[in-house]
């Protein structure tokens, strides 16, 4: 595409943006949220927990070390419904890269625009809460945009987690050579999961996201994972009975991100939507149990109810957010079952929570 043709973000308020568009040529709506990291760009387009979101990148320049196919993708293809960026570069350095961001996104289908003033739209959506957005590089008319938008629908009340699951099981590592035999439900898992649990001795089965119960019981798993993934946990009635069912086996579960809302919600623990949401590779947890401080990559716009958790008998707190003293992780007094907020596996970084694959097995090596 021309980077020189004329885009149009539009807010679900009014607010509009002019800038320059990027990626294919067309009109795309979704939630619009904003991700801190200052590098893995192509992490974040890939991962499928962005799926129905529009992204705005706060680093000031996107696409100058281009795409790298084999090492970056955290999943099949791009999972964003856009991007927002303020400085999009069709020249890159890095000379292991495949090819541009810009052809990338053209190969993708992916709408977006650049030249934007993202500092104002951040300080913008910070005040005024998370909302639907949409771009257009093909309609320019601001009051013919908004009823595009207006058929937007809301990320409160949606499930998105079957629409990117994987539809058929699959395997991964080496049976032979594995210790345990983990269930992975993918709810929009990223790659980098899978290639720490397999690092730890873990022989993964990859089962659909609407999978029953019978049927994951019957590989006879020595423990569960519970992925990450986009949409409300809220509306994932199916999920949370399978993870309420898994939790009553005794067997050790782990669950990140959406996986942590479901356990909350398998242990009558309620979700809320955030005004904002985190998004971001350093966000500051503390770790309750040892009283360590950890940098972590978070990405999730719902969240648990801390007062609903600081009155259960059988769940305890075990980390916190220090921006917002959010709760970022949850474990079982009476299962070996676990859960944080966000994504230990971080890819691209940091790694400071990687301990947690560790506690995991620790807890499968503990029930052998």
């Amino acid at each position: 595409m021309n980077q020189s043709k004329e885009a149009l973000l539009l807010l679900e308020d009014g607010t509009a943006y002019r800038g320059l568009a990027l990626g294919m040529k067309g009109t795309t709506g979704g939630e619009i949220c904003f991700n801190t990291g200052m590098t893995g760009y192509q992490e974040i387009y890939t991962d499928p927990s962005y799926y129905g979101q529009i992204i705005v990148n706060t680093t000031s320049h996107i696409g100058n070390y281009g795409v790298q196919l084999e090492l970056e993708e955290e999943s099949d293809n791009v999972k964003i419904s856009g991007m927002v960026c303020n400085t999009f570069s069709n020249v890159y350095s890095r000379y292991t890269a495949d090819f541009s961001l810009q052809e990338y996104f053209e190969r993708a289908k992916v709408v977006g625009i650049s030249n934007v003033d993202t500092r104002h739209l951040v300080r913008h959506v910070r005040e005024k809460g998370v909302m639907n957005a949409i771009i257009s590089s093909e309609i320019l008319d601001e009051k013919e945009l908004m009823k595009e938008l207006q058929k937007v629908p809301s990320m409160e009340g949606l499930e998105l987690s079957s629409v990117i699951s994987t539809h058929e099981p699959f395997y991964l590592g080496n049976e032979a050579e594995s210790r345990w035999r983990v269930a992975v439900m993918d709810y929009g898992i990223k790659k980098s999961i899978l290639k720490n649990l397999t690092q730890r001795g873990c022989y993964c089965k990859v089962f659909p996201a609407q999978t029953s119960f019978a049927e994951v019981m019957a590989w006879n798993p020595d423990g569960f994972f519970i992925s990450n993934g986009p949409g409300d946990p809220a509306a994932m009635v199916y999920a949370v009975d399978n993870v309420r069912k898994m939790v009553d086996t005794h067997k050790p579960l782990f669950g990140i991100c959406l996986g942590h809302q479901l356990l909350a919600q398998a242990s009558d623990i309620s979700t809320y939507k955030m005004h904002n949401g985190h998004r971001g590779l350093n966000h500051p947890v503390k770790n309750l149990i040892t009283g360590l401080c950890e940098i972590t990559s978070q990405n999730h716009g719902f969240a648990v109810s801390p007062d609903e958790i600081r009155d259960h008998a059988d769940v305890e707190v075990t980390h916190l957010n220090l921006n917002d003293k959010t709760i970022e992780g949850i474990r079982r007094k009476d299962r070996p079952a676990f859960s944080v907020q966000y994504h230990p596996e971080a890819a691209p970084g940091p790694h400071d929570s990687r301990y947690l694959f560790d506690e995991f097995t620790r807890l499968l090596a503990e029930a052998e």
